[in-house]
């Protein structure tokens, strides 16, 4: 076959991609990837015992004000990017921008804060914990994001892969923030943000695989 009636055929009843469908499904996934991360917390560590005092219910906002802020920066790149050709490199820097302020809020507590407590703010008591746990609740939020995205045609597979990784990361750090025991924003900037960060960095390996139609 010449080119040309290659050219023609695949022209043929052409049809422009339904945004609607294509907005429905990311916004199936992150509703199933948020709920889906949530049931997860609640069958496996459970929510923190002095949840229900409202004493911490601040830093809980805190938490979820960040990881929601993600979620939502990173969903509008993802849906941008489930049509060829939209997404711009510099658009995507803007998807870190909450991770790069929690960093600066983080370094600023440390500097107000006398650095005989600095270990307390930097470890705390669940530090471990959350480096299993949120990328193992991000893991269903990671597959749905990628059933919505392959509906679409992403194009730049990689940094695609990386919000969906960023993006997934955030739902299992949300859900996490509903057990984590630790009210320090340096340890929310370094035990929450580290394994978004290498979520994001898993999904930047995995898209192009994973995304490629």
């Amino acid at each position: 076959m010449r080119t040309e009636d290659l050219v023609r055929v695949l022209s043929t009843n052409h049809e422009p991609v339904k945004s609607g469908r294509l907005r429905n499904a990311l916004a199936a996934a992150l509703v199933i990837g948020g709920v889906a991360a949530l049931c997860l917390m609640l069958a496996t560590v459970g929510p923190r015992p002095d949840i229900a005092t409202g004493a911490h219910l601040s830093f809980l906002a805190f938490k979820l004000a960040f990881t929601v802020s993600v979620v939502a920066i990173g969903a509008v790149f993802l849906l941008r990017s489930m049509f060829p050709g939209r997404p711009e490199s510099r658009k995507f820097v803007v998807i870190f921008l909450p991770l790069a302020a929690i960093a600066v809020i983080g370094v600023t507590a440390l500097l107000l804060t006398d650095m005989r407590d600095w270990g307390g703010m930097l470890i705390g008591t669940g530090w471990a914990a959350c480096l299993i746990c949120i990328p193992f609740f991000a893991v269903i939020p990671f597959g749905a994001l990628v059933w919505a995205l392959r509906k679409g045609a992403p194009t730049h597979l990689r940094r695609t892969g990386a919000a969906v990784g960023l993006v997934a990361g955030a739902l299992g750090a949300a859900a996490y923030a509903f057990h984590c025991p630790d009210d320090s924003l340096p340890f929310v900037a370094i035990w929450y943000g580290g394994p978004v960060v290498a979520l994001a960095i898993v999904g930047a390996i995995l898209g192009h695989r994973l995304l490629r139609w």
